[in-house]
């Protein structure tokens, strides 16, 4: 039966909505405005007293006026409130990362933010492991020697046909301070000609400025004399004692002479130039790239103006020796 009442009564549902009409809609409309203004206008004027009682002497502690419309009214500017407090806490607070997905570009920049962080430090710490071992090899004497170094380039023997005096190589080095004897677009560069100097950097600063390492660690025997027209200082250290680079620059003189025996000269930024002589071996050819503190020799007593291990080390600025002393301590 419930089956034959349910055709019927969706065919009276289409009946009555056949013949509603737009009026029927407007006034139904209407009437439900109506009903809500009088339910508001009777909220409103229909007052309750919230009264609070001492329990024991029931005496009364207070009363409150109340009406339904300002007990919506102050429970919708609550939930307005609370919902407004919640949104400025998750957007503004830690609280953001328990919602899962939102904040996640913020969290991802603090993750790589503290990896940046962590690999700085690893670089530091990296680098002060370095210092005290090089440090504490200094401190008991352990210097660096030929077994610590690359495996050194072979290096000719005395000639008796190859003249005493300085190469025109040297020679030309000296007079030009080793930057000017080029063209000047030779920046930075490799040359493709050996022998010629190399241009590493368009400034040219005062030598104060630029930070030189001692190239090795020992006492200086002789020091620089313009009247004896010793150009350079003579230091003394342990057989087999690695010699290093005192900054960034290009080897662009690797050989041996048989007055100063195996020599090498680097030449870094700001025109300067520097030679280390009497070494027992050469590390690097001419040509090759040097860091600051990196081995290109071993302390030697190669050469007929040698009497003795040690390195004669010379310092030249825009052609010009200078006193090493003054801008290294040895």
């Amino acid at each position: 039966m419930s089956t034959e009442n349910k055709p019927s009564r969706l065919a009276a549902l289409l009946e009555r909505v056949k013949h509603f009409s737009a009026r029927d809609v407007v006034l139904r409309i209407e009437n439900g405005v109506k009903r809500l203004r009088f339910f508001v206008e009777k909220a409103r004027e229909t007052y309750y007293r919230l009264v609070v009682l001492n329990n024991e002497t029931f005496e009364e502690v207070g009363s409150y006026k109340l009406s339904i419309f300002n007990f919506y009214v102050a429970l919708s500017a609550l939930f307005v409130g609370f919902t407004m407090l919640g949104m400025l806490l998750i957007a503004f607070t830690p609280m953001k990362k328990l919602i899962p997905g939102y904040g996640g570009y913020g969290s991802e920049r603090a993750v790589f933010n503290l990896y940046d962080k962590v690999e700085t430090l690893e670089q530091k710490e990296a680098a002060n492991e370095i210092y005290i071992k090089n440090l504490s090899k200094r401190l008991v004497g352990q210097l660096e020697t030929e077994k610590d170094v690359p495996k050194p380039i072979a290096s000719s023997g005395p000639d008796s046909t190859i003249n005493t005096a300085p190469s025109a190589e040297e020679l030309q080095i000296r007079a030009s301070g080793g930057g000017d004897i080029f063209p000047a677009d030779n920046k930075d560069v490799k040359p493709d000609i050996e022998g010629k100097a190399i241009r590493v950097g368009g400034r040219n600063d005062r030598l104060e400025s630029m930070f030189l390492q001692s190239p090795v660690s020992g006492e200086v025997l002789l020091g620089f004399s313009m009247d004896k027209k010793h150009f350079g200082v003579d230091i003394s250290a342990q057989k087999n004692t690695a010699i290093k680079a005192v900054a960034d620059g290009f080897v662009i003189a690797s050989d041996w002479t048989l007055e100063t025996g195996n020599t090498i000269a680097v030449q870094h930024s700001n025109n300067v130039v520097s030679f280390y002589k009497h070494n027992s071996s050469l590390l690097k050819k001419t040509g090759d790239k040097v860091k600051v503190g990196e081995a290109i020799a071993i302390i030697g007593n190669t050469g007929e103006h040698s009497s003795g291990p040690h390195v004669h080390f010379e310092l030249w600025k825009d052609g010009k020796a200078v006193n090493p002393q003054e801008y290294i301590r040895f």
